[in-house]
């Protein structure tokens, strides 16, 4: 029972998250779940919360696939570099490589911050979703340096939470393959993962109203503090 409540306010909380700044599902509920069940058991209760959130996220379908034509590079290099990782780490997992991505994203919202602008062409699409999904491989997290990349294509507010949402649908499906390719992706985590979807879907409707009243400014604020906070979050349990 007590697992169970831990399980809903860990979704409750990585939705609202990820309503208001578009992203941090994974991070919350890899960073809490891990901690209480492992890394491949977290991950696996993920799957459909994420998958789910990331659709309620990305919009209309035609919006959302004019999106996915936009930055089709980067999303080819998250499939290759998921892959690329399951090679890299032997399998889900690997310290070292959640280290540097909790490092490189506190940084990255540090900056953020600051007023730094990332000056990544779109040229860079492809190598910067290889190196994402390499990361996703070893943490579960699909945030660096996809999201640095996709903020440096001047995307508006609204933009950028739908290419984060058609990224991390990618992710999560790649990620879906690479669990359920090594065995740890089974029916009952499944239905686990079915169930937790109602606190992640409650939790995201809250966080999207509250980010509707965010003005831009604002937005970029709370974006930024979250990362640093997530990315100190992976650093630590790391």
């Amino acid at each position: 029972m007590q697992d169970i409540l831990i399980i809903g306010a860990t979704f409750l909380l990585a939705g609202f998250v990820k309503g208001v700044i578009g992203l941090g599902l994974p991070t919350i509920a890899m960073g809490l779940l891990g901690l209480v069940l492992g890394p491949t058991p977290a991950a696996a209760l993920l799957l459909l919360p994420s998958a789910v959130t990331n659709i309620v996220q990305m919009g209309p379908p035609s919006l959302a696939l004019a999106m996915a034509r936009r930055i089709a590079p980067m999303l080819a290099g998250v499939v290759l570099g998921t892959a690329l990782g399951w090679w890299l780490w032997g399998g889900f997992g690997g310290r070292l490589g959640a280290l540097l991505l909790g490092v490189a994203l506190a940084a990255y919202g540090v900056l953020g911050l600051a007023a730094w602008r990332p000056r990544m062409p779109a040229s860079w699409g492809l190598p910067a979703g290889t190196a994402t999904g390499a990361l996703t491989a070893a943490t579960g997290v699909f945030v660096i340096p996809a999201v640095p990349w996709l903020q440096a294509q001047g995307l508006t507010k609204d933009e950028l939470v739908r290419a984060l949402g058609v990224s991390f649908s990618v992710s999560t499906l790649a990620l879906a393959v690479l669990l359920g390719g090594g065995g740890a992706l089974t029916w009952g985590w499944v239905a686990a993962s079915a169930l937790a979807l109602v606190p992640a879907l409650a939790g995201q409707a809250l966080g999207a109203r509250l980010r509707a009243r965010l003005p831009e400014g604002a937005f970029r604020r709370v974006f930024f503090l979250g990362l640093v906070v997530l990315g100190a979050a992976i650093a630590w349990r790391a």
